[in-house]
C-alpha cells in the first residue's frame, strides 16, 4: 500500500477502526486497544503499544500511520491562556487556543484553514479560505494541546475538560470530518469527554444541522449576533440563505432528537453602534421568547482590517440585564487572550487563500479606509444601514 493511500488511526473512530482491522483479519477489541494507546496514553509509536502482537504492529507500520499536525509557533498569554500555531497538510497554519478557568480547561479547536463564510466581524473570514481539515488534524489538535500541558502519563491529570469547535473555519461545511473528530473526542475508549462538553458553534448551515441528528450529540452553540434578518444579513452573509426562524427551526429539530435536555448557547457578539443597543436586546428577547436557549454575549474583540468597536461596558451591562429581566440566563465572555490575539473572533494563521479574499479586503482598504466597517453606516440615530 503507497503512503497516500494510508489511513491515518489518528482521526478513525471506533467504527472505522473496527472495519479497517477486519480487513487485516483482527478481531474487534484491538481497536479498543489501538484508541486507548493513541487517546488516552499519547501513544504514536507502534513498537511502544506493548499488548499488541509484534506481527500486527508489523502490518499496522505497512498499512497505516499516526500523524499529528506540526506545531511551528507556540503563544503563552499572561493570563494563563494560550495559543499554538499548528501547520497542517496542504502547507496553511492554523491556530488552537488553550483557555483555563476554575474547574475547566477549555480547548478552541480549528476545523478549517480559513474560511469561506466571511462574517464582518470575524478576522478569520477575511483570510479566505484554502482546505478542510482532516479529522486526524482535528484531534490532533486536542492529543497535541494535552501532550503540551503534560497531560500524558500514568500520574497525569488531563487538563482540557472542553472542546469548542469555535476556531478557525466553519465546523458544518467541514461535516464528516468534524463528526469523526468530535465522536472520537466523546468515546470512552478514547477522550471520554461529555457530550455537554463538547461543542459544535454554527453560523447557521440548516442542512447540517438537521443532518447531525444520528451521526452525534455533541452539544450546539449558534452564532446569531444579530435580533433580525436585515441586520444578521449584513454581519453573517450566510443568512441571506438560510434566514433566522428556519435557522431557529433546525436547531429546535436537532435538540428534541437529544436523550437529554440540553439547550443551545446563543452566542451574540456586541459590536459598538451596530447590534448592542437597548432596542436590539427587546428585540432579541422576543424572537427567541419560546425557544429555550442561554445566551453568551461576546464583547467584539478589535482586529486588523475592521474598524468595528469594543461597546462601553454599561452598553454590555444594559444590553444583558434587560434578557436577564426576560428570563434568559445570560452570561458574557470575559476576553481573554487578547495580548496574543487569540481572543475570540481574533483567530487568522496563515491562510493559503484559493479566495483571494485577503488581497481584495487589503486593497480595498487601502482604496477606502472606511470599508473596515464591512460597509455599515452608522447614522445620528444609531440606526444601522448598508
Amino acid at each position: 500500500m503507497s503512503a497516500q493511500a494510508r489511513s491515518n488511526l489518528i482521526g478513525l473512530t471506533h467504527e472505522q477502526l473496527i472495519v479497517h482491522l477486519s480487513m487485516l483479519g483482527e478481531k474487534p477489541f484491538r481497536a479498543r486497544q489501538l484508541m486507548k494507546w493513541i487517546h488516552q496514553r499519547g501513544i504514536v509509536d507502534f513498537e511502544a503499544m506493548t499488548d499488541i502482537s509484534k506481527p500486527l504492529r508489523k502490518r499496522l507500520s505497512a498499512t497505516t500511520e499516526l500523524l499529528l499536525p506540526e506545531i511551528v509557533q507556540d503563544y503563552p498569554s499572561s493570563d494563563g491562556s494560550h495559543k499554538w500555531i499548528i501547520r497542517i497538510a496542504s502547507g496553511s497554519q492554523v491556530e488552537m487556543v488553550y483557555i483555563p478557568e476554575a474547574g475547566r480547561g477549555t480547548l478552541c479547536v480549528s476545523s478549517q484553514a480559513g474560511c469561506s463564510l466571511d462574517c464582518s466581524f470575524c478576522a478569520t473570514g477575511k483570510q479566505g479560505f484554502d482546505s478542510n481539515l482532516s479529522s486526524a488534524e482535528i484531534v490532533g489538535q486536542l492529543w497535541l494541546a494535552t501532550a503540551q500541558l503534560g497531560g500524558f502519563g500514568p500520574n497525569a491529570k488531563r487538563p482540557i475538560s472542553n472542546v469548542v469547535m469555535m476556531g478557525m473555519g466553519e465546523p458544518l461545511l467541514n461535516f464528516d470530518n468534524v463528526m469523526a473528530a468530535v465522536n472520537l473526542m466523546m468515546d470512552d475508549c478514547a477522550w471520554g469527554l461529555s457530550k455537554r462538553r463538547v461543542t459544535i458553534s454554527t453560523a447557521g448551515v440548516v442542512p447540517a444541522i438537521l443532518r447531525m441528528q444520528g451521526q452525534t450529540d455533541a452539544s450546539l452553540a449558534i452564532s446569531l449576533h444579530a435580533p433580525n434578518d436585515e441586520l444578521r444579513s449584513q454581519l453573517v452573509p450566510i443568512n441571506r440563505r438560510y434566514p433566522i426562524r428556519e435557522l431557529l427551526a433546525a436547531v429546535r429539530v436537532y435538540m428534541d432528537s437529544l436523550p437529554d435536555r440540553r439547550v443551545p448557547v446563543i452566542e451574540y457578539t456586541l459590536i459598538k453602534g451596530i447590534n448592542d443597543h437597548r432596542r436590539h436586546a427587546r428585540e432579541l428577547a422576543a424572537l427567541l421568547e419560546t425557544f429555550p436557549c442561554k445566551i453568551n454575549l461576546i464583547p467584539f474583540n478589535p482586529f486588523e482590517m475592521s474598524d468595528f468597536e469594543t461597546p462601553a461596558d454599561a452598553a454590555v451591562s444594559n444590553f444583558r440585564q434587560i434578557l436577564k429581566q426576560a428570563g434568559f440566563t445570560v452570561t458574557v465572555r470575559t476576553t481573554r487572550a487578547d495580548d496574543i490575539s487569540a481572543a475570540c473572533g481574533q483567530l487568522v494563521g496563515a491562510v493559503a487563500d484559493r479566495t483571494r479574499r485577503q488581497d481584495r479586503y487589503r486593497r480595498k482598504l487601502n482604496e477606502n479606509p472606511d470599508l473596515a466597517m464591512g460597509n455599515f453606516i452608522i447614522c445620528d440615530s444609531g440606526r444601522y444601514s448598508n
